[in-house]
């Protein structure tokens, strides 16, 4: 291991430590469970198989949300390009998705659909403006002359994509994308925790809250962030990948 790599263990170990022992001074696992309780209560998850469906669950819900939010981002805002009069018409809705809180439309789909697709279209809710506002930045901040070179060339509209508009919102729309990547994970699990869909880790969660397991807790939480990170880092590699192609 390189010296960076030792440094990280070795922090990670202290702020572990300091949590063991921030937990044996309290001397009440529900105020304060510590990371070996914390692990023990992971550990017994694991064995069972509706913990992994509740992962996976959460996992392909989250992650069809993100994928919605973010095509529909990127359609809507082209469109908006386009048609000025087509953002007349979706300026008002974008502001009320962005303004309202999330408690909000998280009662409103239960109402509308239920639980069940709760964290996707939540997720999908979230990462949508943040999209949008990127890619029609990046829109408008094209290079006129570039344009009107593509136009002069004739070139399809294929290739003025590929060759004009991509790479000049490229950057706009990769730090909007692993910012609501993030973003999506949080509030789609934040909404399960509200609405309690079956198989979930916002379930997991609630559960933990009502029983005062906060071992649990941390366990539950513990894999969301890992699922996240896990996420982020796809992302960022999909999106490396894309502007190096």
């Amino acid at each position: 291991m390189n010296k960076g790599t030792v440094r990280k263990v070795l922090i990670t170990v202290f702020w572990l430590l300091l949590w063991q022992g921030a937990s044996v001074l309290v001397h009440n696992s529900i105020l304060l469970a510590g990371p070996y309780e914390s692990l023990l209560a992971l550990c017994t998850f694991a064995a069972t198989s509706s913990f992994w469906l509740s992962i996976l669950y959460t996992f392909l819900k989250i992650t069809l949300g993100f994928a919605l939010g973010l095509v529909s981002g990127v359609l809507f805002a082209s469109l908006s390009y386009r048609f000025k009069l087509f953002r007349e018409f979706i300026t008002p809705p974008v502001s009320v998705i962005k303004s309202i809180p999330v408690a909000s439309f998280v009662i409103i789909v239960i109402i509308w659909a239920g639980a069940s697709s709760l964290a996707t279209v939540i997720s999908a809710l979230v990462v949508f403006p943040m999209i949008y506002h990127n890619m029609l930045s990046g829109l408008e901040a094209s290079s006129s002359s570039l344009i009107e070179m593509g136009r002069l060339l004739r070139f399809r509209f294929i290739d003025k994509a590929r060759y004009i508009y991509f790479p000049q919102v490229l950057s706009h729309l990769q730090s909007a994308i692993l910012i609501s990547s993030g973003m999506a994970f949080k509030s789609g699990i934040a909404a399960e925790v509200i609405g309690r869909p079956l198989h979930s880790i916002g379930n997991g969660l609630y559960l933990s809250k009502i029983s005062l397991a906060t071992a649990d807790l941390f366990a539950w939480t513990f894999c969301a962030v890992i699922l996240a990170y896990l996420f982020e880092k796809a992302v960022s590699l999909i999106l490396k990948k894309g502007s190096a192609a």
